[in-house]
């Protein structure tokens, strides 16, 4: 399960299938929390309705986007409350994290780093064999980070078993 994290709209992909393949997606939508509401009340609305997404979708792992500077200091703190929110709900169920930077998760999807949304969406809509594009563009956000885990996230776990096992020698 992918997760573009945001307090306003947090997107949410689901996707089945295998390194290197095109996957299928298995549900895509947006949680969404009031503006006007307090934080907690948003914050716990939205760990309930990513909740509902686990709970009912089951997924083998939560893949997440790594919260990155922006220029707007008040979004980037949303941004990461509701990033911390969308791991915790993965590790509550027992589930493996990641996260990945917007840039790994375009050049994951379309092959450079620098793609821009449209580019990102159209590469989503191509490897998931969709009939149109998903919207919004958080939802669009969320299938293209559950794909870079499903296609990059086995090899990172490779990776870090590998140091690990190096490092506790």
């Amino acid at each position: 399960m992918g997760i573009d994290p945001g307090l306003t709209r947090c997107g949410v992909g689901v996707v089945d299938g295998r390194p290197g393949a095109p996957g299928t997606m298995i549900a895509v939508g947006v949680v969404r929390t009031d503006p006007e509401a307090p934080l907690a009340d948003r914050l716990l609305s939205l760990d309930d309705g990513l909740r509902a997404y686990l709970e009912e979708y089951e997924p083998e792992a939560v893949a997440v986007e790594r919260v990155f500077s922006q220029h707007n200091v008040a979004s980037v703190i949303g941004t990461a409350q509701a990033s911390g929110i969308a791991i915790l709900s993965g590790a509550r169920l027992g589930l493996p994290t990641a996260t990945y930077t917007p840039s790994e998760v375009k050049s994951a999807v379309c092959g450079n780093g620098t793609a821009d949304k449209r580019q990102v969406t159209a590469m989503v809509t191509r490897i998931l064999r969709l009939k149109e594009a998903p919207k919004p563009a958080d939802a669009a956000d969320a299938l293209a980070i559950a794909i870079c885990h499903l296609w990059r996230g086995g090899v990172k776990a490779r990776i870090a078993a590998a140091v690990n096992k190096e490092s506790s020698r």
